[in-house]
């Protein structure tokens, strides 16, 4: 017979990496949110859940059992066949709040010798979890925040101290947009649970880090917006403001969103802001993306909207300022190292990989 996990068990398997994490609602619950680093097999697809759900509403749990249970023998071998692909790891499986769906699948799974648990109160018991965390505004590091106009490469930099064993949070990353009208494009933006979530795992992988490197972001991020106790720490950070030439920002700008490829949805973006740039102005950039001119436009962007809002942004730093002159990404990556030996904030060597 298979287990039942408690969360606090379960967070401290997931650090030695010895177990699949099953998330076995529906595709559109998975999508809205889940437990970082879980994959989704799902007993029912979304078309199936409703049904289901509006026989119990309608009719009776009883009625909903039985019908769940008539779509869900159907396919069965195909069920445990997706489980069989998946590593030889054990298996926690897990829905709302640890009910009939995680059940079912960690029964079957028992029954067919692959060894299951359930998560004791699903992802409701996470999703508790994760508030807790960010109602106790507690995260001990420093914030080392890269500043800088639009296409600056802060998040390419990011990865690169990433890359090289320096604490990052991406904020960008978790939040899956740039930050900008244009920064959806090309990404799949989160919801606030799932940023939430993805933000306290990355809380508790550097709860113990002097420092840790992030980017200097605005409050709202796409639909997502930063818990204003990471939010101030972020500005009362050492704030590091990369001024890189003009000619660079639009090569790492094009070479990011690649706007050749979906020209349509950059005039969509550049539609809803174009009634805040000078009229004239306005109508060359949309004159050039029209006749895709990428770069003149993206320096048009860059000169009468994007950096007259950065300088604004810049009088609410509170932290200590270090500018740094840089011609590239590389260049930038370097001249960081080399604040972080010449400040003293700490023996940097000890984060390299």
């Amino acid at each position: 017979m298979f287990q039942d996990i408690s969360l606090q068990d379960l967070l401290e398997e997931r650090n030695k990496n010895s177990r699949t994490l099953v998330d076995v609602r529906s595709p559109k619950e998975f999508e809205e949110a889940t437990i970082p680093g879980s994959i989704n097999i799902p007993i029912f697809n979304n078309e199936e859940r409703a049904e289901v759900g509006t026989i119990y509403k309608q009719i009776g749990p009883e009625a909903a059992k039985e019908r769940g249970l008539e779509i869900f023998s159907k396919k069965l071998p195909q069920y445990i066949a997706e489980f069989r692909k998946q590593s030889n790891k054990p298996v926690t499986v897990f829905c709302w709040r640890g009910g009939m769906r995680s059940k079912t699948a960690a029964t079957v799974l028992d029954l067919m010798g692959i060894e299951a648990n359930r998560l004791i109160g699903g992802i409701r018991t996470y999703r508790d979890f994760v508030v807790y965390i960010l109602e106790k505004k507690q995260f001990m590091p420093e914030f080392i925040v890269l500043n800088g106009f639009t296409g600056t490469g802060k998040t390419a930099i990011l990865k690169k101290l990433a890359a090289n064993g320096f604490p990052v949070i991406d904020f960008e990353q978790i939040a899956g947009h740039r930050g900008s009208i244009f920064g959806h494009i090309g990404l799949h933006p989160s919801n606030q649970k799932r940023f939430d979530s993805l933000l306290v795992e990355s809380m508790m992988n550097y709860q113990q880090a002097p420092f840790v490197f992030v980017e200097g972001e605005s409050r709202r991020i796409g639909k997502v917006v930063i818990p204003d106790f990471i939010y101030e720490k972020k500005q009362k950070g050492l704030q590091l403001i990369l001024q890189m030439p003009l000619e660079e920002r639009v090569k790492n700008i094009l070479d990011d969103y690649s706007p050749w490829n979906t020209p349509e949805r950059f005039m969509e973006a550049f539609n809803i802001i174009k009634k805040r740039i000078h009229t004239p102005i306005a109508k060359e950039i949309e004159g050039l993306l029209q006749h895709r001119s990428f770069i003149e436009a993206t320096k048009l962007l860059l000169e009468h909207y994007y950096d007259p809002r950065y300088k604004h942004s810049t009088k609410e730093f509170q932290g200590e300022i270090i500018t740094i002159q840089v011609q590239n990404i590389d260049d930038a990556y370097q001249k960081i190292i080399d604040v972080l030996h010449s400040t003293a904030i700490l023996d940097s060597a000890q984060f390299m990989k």
